[in-house]
C-alpha cells in the first residue's frame, strides 16, 4: 500500500507544480500591457523553475528517523523574473513614452504564454490521470482480498 501512497505523492507534487505554472502564466497574461508597476517600470514576466525533490517519508519511516525516500517528485524551486529586457514600442502619445516616443512594454509574449499554458494543462491532466490510475489499482488490490 505504501507504493500506492508514494505514487499519489509524486502525482500530487506534479499537480502542485503545474498549478504554480498556471498561476504565473495567468499573471503574465493579465499584465501583458502593464507599463507601470509599483517598482516603477513595466511588468516583468514571471517564470517558474521546477526541480526534482525527494518525496516525504511515510509515517512509519518518520517514526524510525528517516527524512525522505529516494523516490523523486517535483517541487517549485523558485518563481523568478524573466531576464529578457522589456519590448520597446513606438507610441509617442502614451503617458509612459520616453523623449524618443518609445514605451517600455512588458517582456510578455502572448503566444509563448499560451503555449506554456497548453503544456502546463496537459501535464496537469497527465498527473490527474496518474492519480486516477493509482486509485483504480489500489481499489483493485483491495478487491482481491475479498
Amino acid at each position: 500500500m505504501a507504493d500506492f501512497l508514494h505514487a499519489m505523492q509524486i502525482a500530487a507534487s506534479g499537480l502542485t507544480a503545474q498549478r504554480a505554472r498556471m498561476e504565473a502564466i495567468a499573471s503574465n497574461l493579465a499584465n501583458a500591457e502593464t507599463t507601470r508597476t509599483a517598482a516603477g517600470g513595466p511588468y516583468v514576466r514571471k517564470r517558474v523553475v521546477l526541480e526534482a525533490a525527494p518525496t516525504p517519508a511515510s509515517f512509519e519511516q518518520l517514526l524510525n528517523g528517516a527524512e525522505s525516500t529516494d523516490r523523486p517528485a517535483v517541487a517549485v524551486r523558485a518563481v523568478e523574473p524573466d531576464p529578457r529586457p522589456p519590448r520597446l514600442v513606438y507610441d509617442p502619445g502614451h503617458p509612459d513614452a520616453n523623449p524618443d516616443g518609445f514605451v517600455a512594454m512588458p517582456n510578455v509574449n502572448t503566444l509563448e504564454e499560451m503555449t506554456d499554458m497548453m503544456a502546463a494543462m496537459r501535464t496537469y491532466e497527465a498527473n490527474v490521470k496518474a492519480v486516477q490510475a493509482t486509485k483504480h489499482m489500489a481499489r483493485a488490490a483491495l478487491e482481491i482480498g475479498k
